[in-house]
């Protein structure tokens, strides 16, 4: 009896310094996942910040290269241009509208490039422009030659910074390229309709149009990279009735 009661004990003792021992190697396994585990994030996330690290020195470098070689060429522009007016009032004339034009363009010019590279220097925000300097858009798209209009379809509502943005991008290109190449006496139409879902951007103009697919230029490329980027779609080309088109259409449900 004595002999049985001692195995009995000594089988206990086993199981229980078994269960001891798995359990510890449970615990020491479990331990070495998770430090496996937290020396992956730790890379991973110093990878991350060398990559963010890299990529704040690359816009650092854009800003800067931009700064340089576009800055003071627009700022002389400007100058000239201003000088020029300055000139012909002195003398009793008055300055021809283009050199008007292109002394406030030149003003613009400077202050969106410098607006940009703050952008650069902080880490990617926007800038400020949107739909509601569309006005002053559309003004200077006057100035240049090119008659133009905006209407507004819908509830105007607050847009995401992206949308509005891309929005104003996209108008601003396509009433440059109206002045570019819609010829002499051509007018356009901006239309901005805001839908449930969506927010659609319509540049269109009666002017001479487009001999087949349009040229993939900076200006269109610019353009669907901006409006793709934001899950919308860009459609351009010969409008039915004669001239050119550009259709932007953004994802913009309304804010809860």
């Amino acid at each position: 009896m004595r002999t049985d009661r001692a195995w009995k004990r000594f089988y206990a003792t086993s199981w229980l310094i078994t269960l001891g021992v798995s359990l510890v190697a449970v615990l020491a396994w479990r331990a070495y996942v998770r430090e496996v585990e937290q020396r992956a994030e730790d890379a991973e996330r110093t990878r991350e910040e060398v990559a963010r690290r890299r990529a704040v020195e690359e816009r650092l470098r854009i800003a800067r290269e931009l700064h340089d070689s576009l800055t003071h060429s627009i700022s002389v522009i400007k100058v000239q241009a201003g000088v020029a007016t300055h000139l012909a009032r002195k003398q009793g004339d008055e300055p021809l509208p283009a050199l008007l034009a292109i002394q406030e363009a030149g003003a613009d010019a400077v202050r969106e490039l410098r607006s940009t590279l703050d952008v650069l220097r902080r880490d990617g925000e926007t800038n400020g422009n949107g739909l509601e300097r569309l006005k002053v858009l559309v003004e200077g798209a006057e100035a240049a030659g090119v008659p133009a209009t905006v209407t507004v379809v819908g509830e105007r509502r607050p847009l995401p910074a992206g949308v509005d943005e891309a929005a104003y991008r996209v108008a601003q290109e396509a009433l440059t390229n109206v002045s570019r190449h819609a010829g002499p006496g051509a007018t356009a139409v901006v239309r901005v309709r805001y839908d449930p879902e969506s927010l659609v951007l319509e540049v269109a103009d009666d002017g001479r149009g487009a001999d087949g697919a349009p040229a993939p230029g900076h200006g269109l490329t610019g353009m669907r990279e901006r409006v793709a980027a934001l899950g919308g779609q860009l459609d351009v080309g010969a409008a039915p009735g004669g001239g050119f088109v550009v259709r932007a259409e953004f994802p913009c449900a309304p804010a809860e």
